[in-house]
């Protein structure tokens, strides 16, 4: 059975990310290895607790989870997939419970940002910050809390015995998380290979990015993402994190080979399916 660690409680939106990709590769079973922070997913790999992990990276509404990419930089594993799920927000609650007997509601500030325009119109309703969405979902299950819900995943309410009293409260139906497979044990064989997540860092000069982009760019290299995050000690000076799609692996090493001269350091983080 395959240990893969993720960020969170069970139930979370980790979980169904973890699962939802697995399956696809014909693995049901998995042991999930809960982790409290991002750090902790690379820690549970070395302790030899997991043998893969899977870790969020962007959000269509939030953005990109900014010290994930510094994680990846520093850390051995390899990206060797990702998925892109849908997120669903729903209000849950113990079994008989209705939503007018609800007057405190329990979940990740994220989910609370998400999910607002939704309790606008129910004002007697508190919403409290909690560190997890599954993990709330959990303690109203155990506590046995009336009149307290929860808002989380269907997977969630599925695990710990909760009704969903509203189903998809999220403010923004198109809301989607990206998350990334750090798994040594796949092989991800090169005529699938569509993807790449890559670091660099540029000459201090004028123009230098537009040039590498102008290459990327002839070599019929997509650009999907590009972020740039400062050089600790070094003004003005940042790595570059980009994500490229290409339609052949041969194309997208003459690329590599057009570009590498006129980088100053360079890393791939990973090559891998893309899931778009």
């Amino acid at each position: 059975m395959k240990r893969v660690a993720i960020q969170g409680y069970s139930g979370c939106f980790h979980e169904e990310a973890a699962r939802r990709f697995y399956s696809t590769l014909g693995e049901q079973d998995l042991q999930i290895a809960e982790c409290d922070t991002f750090d902790g997913l690379y820690s549970a790999i070395g302790r030899g607790e997991a043998d893969a992990a899977v870790m969020a990276i962007e959000n269509t509404v939030s953005g990109g989870l900014i010290p994930n990419f510094d994680l990846l930089r520093k850390n051995p594993q390899k990206i060797k997939g990702e998925v892109f799920l849908r997120i669903e927000q729903n209000l849950m609650a113990l079994p008989g419970q209705r939503l007018e007997d609800i007057r405190e509601v329990r979940t990740h500030y994220m989910a609370i940002n998400q999910t607002r325009e939704f309790f606008k119109a129910w004002p007697q309703i508190r919403l409290v910050e909690s560190e997890d969405t599954a993990k709330s979902a959990a303690q109203v299950a155990r506590e046995g809390l009336k009149g307290v819900g929860a808002v989380a995943s269907r997977l969630a309410a599925e695990l710990y015995g909760l009704e969903i009293l509203a189903p998809g409260i999220e403010t923004y139906k198109q809301n989607f998380t990206r998350f990334l497979i750090m798994d040594d044990g796949l092989t991800v064989p090169e005529e699938k290979i569509d993807k790449a997540s890559l670091c660099f860092t540029l000459p201090h000069t004028p123009g230098s990015l537009a040039h590498i982009l102008t290459i990327l760019s002839f070599y019929e290299m997509n650009l999907t993402r590009i972020q740039s995050l400062p050089i600790p000690g070094k003004e003005w000076q940042y790595f570059f994190y980009a994500d490229i799609k290409f339609d052949t692996y041969s194309r997208y090493q003459q690329a590599l080979a057009a570009v590498r001269p006129l980088i100053d350091e360079f890393q791939v983080l990973g090559e891998y399916r893309s899931a778009l």
